[in-house]
């Protein structure tokens, strides 16, 4: 019993030196906050170290928006494909985290085993995709049509080589640690590759519903540092001892503002509004239809009590408004209130470990996560708002799933929407 109470205690001895690294973690994780190029660094060296942080997140900023917008330009698959490079950039500084606060010598196989999840997953998420807007194109070979027929069944066979892996690989000594990164792994998962899946998802809904989301955010971030720099006087959350009252409600304000007019402007394109189809005889996704009446100006009766201002100005009791300027004014709102407290989240898991940033990639705001924590929260709300509010089943959808019938289902199916066309008007047959 001695001899066992003492191993366990070396152990622990060990463990609590391991989480003890925390202390030392800001000399191993890159922060990029104050970091610049050599030459802009000497070019503000003369500048107060507050001002200096200002000019050059300013500066970066700009780069990163003029950046956004040559990405939309090149179109959506251009956007998903940065999203997904965003991804494996924000798993990357998550894992290397865990790394650095569970340090693990000799067991080679696990950094290759977080990656391996992380293929695993995108193969699983990213192939429901593939099978929610290309099935009908997925069904004209045979190979194809087995892949999207098993596809669940093949990730979850190669999740589970992975948790095979990942028990022959666990090594008596350091059972806590591997299993502790193995829950951060996961974690990591959770957070980063589920929100740039539902972000993909969005996308295929129409690029407005990714571009006014992103830029709520973008916006609320630089107005709230804007607002909060030359007017903050008001702690807001101890997690983040910089945030203020005054910026929380300048952004705020500025968001709401924003974000109905660039939905205004987007909504006049359908380039922005249509959903992005296969278009089979092309053989490549379009972003061509006729706007719905969600993007097109419905006229609405104003309150009673706001009648006689509105007959003043228009000479009637009715308004013309178009509809997902509403939704715009709850994603806005949403972006404002709720949005940064995935930034609250990110502040408190850095204090926790002791670190600035997550990473040193972009000067002045960090790494990409720093940049990115808000946008994933914004992300979910979005898919769920548009699976409550807006979306129903495509016809690609719905084709996909009445392929996977038998013949005879198919032909039972058909005969029964023929009549069921024909007794309603819809269709007319020729006589026989």
């Amino acid at each position: 019993m001695a001899e066992l109470r003492k191993r366990n205690l070396d152990l622990d001895s060990d463990d609590d030196k391991s989480m003890g690294n925390k202390v030392d973690l800001s000399n191993t994780i890159p922060s990029g906050t104050d970091k610049a190029p050599e030459l802009l660094d000497a070019t503000l060296s003369s500048l107060p170290p507050k001002w200096r942080n200002w000019v050059i997140r300013g500066i970066f900023t700009w780069v990163m928006i003029f950046g956004f917008a040559l990405m939309i330009y090149a179109g959506p698959l251009a956007l998903m494909l940065v999203v997904l490079a965003v991804q494996v950039k924000c798993f990357a500084e998550i894992i290397n985290i865990g790394y650095a606060v569970y340090k693990i010598h000799g067991l080679p196989w696990f950094r290759s085993l977080s990656w391996y999840f992380l293929i695993t997953s995108n193969y699983f998420f990213y192939g429901e995709s593939l099978v929610d807007y290309f099935g009908v194109v997925d069904n004209r070979t045979e190979f194809l049509r087995a892949v999207v027929k098993y596809h669940r069944f093949i990730s979850f066979s190669l999740y589970i080589g992975g948790f095979v892996w990942f028990v022959l690989s666990l090594v008596k000594r350091y059972y806590m640690k591997q299993f502790s990164l193995f829950a951060w792994t996961h974690v990591a998962l959770l957070i980063v590759v589920t929100q740039s899946y539902l972000i993909i998802r969005n996308i295929f809904q129409g690029l407005i519903w990714f571009i006014v989301p992103v830029s709520m955010i973008v916006c609320n971030d630089v107005m709230a540092y804007m607002f909060g720099f030359f007017f903050g006087r008001t702690p807001l959350i101890k997690l983040s001892p910089k945030k203020t009252w005054e910026g929380f409600v300048g952004g705020g304000f500025a968001t709401v503002i924003f974000g109905l007019m660039i939905s205004y402007v987007l909504c006049q394109y359908p380039f922005f509004v249509c959903p992005i189809e296969f278009n089979e005889e092309l053989g490549k996704m379009t972003l061509d239809c006729e706007p719905s009446p969600l993007f097109r100006p419905q006229e609405y009766t104003v309150p009673a009590s706001l009648a006689p201002v509105i007959r003043m100005i228009t000479g009637k009791n009715t308004v013309m408004i178009i509809p997902f300027l509403f939704h715009s004014l709850s994603m806005s709102v949403f972006s404002s209130v709720i949005g940064p407290f995935g930034g609250f989240f990110a502040s408190g898991f850095k204090r926790a470990f002791k670190i600035k940033d997550f990473g040193d990639i972009i000067p002045g705001h960090g790494g990409i996560m720093d940049r990115f924590d808000c946008q994933y929260l914004m992300a979910t709300f979005v898919n769920v708002y548009i699976s409550s509010f807006i979306r129903m089943d495509s016809p690609q959808k719905l084709l996909q799933q009445i392929y996977s019938l038998k013949p005879e289902l198919q032909l039972e199916l058909f005969t029964a929407l023929r009549d069921s066309l024909t007794a309603r008007g819809i269709l007319q047959l020729p006589a026989p």
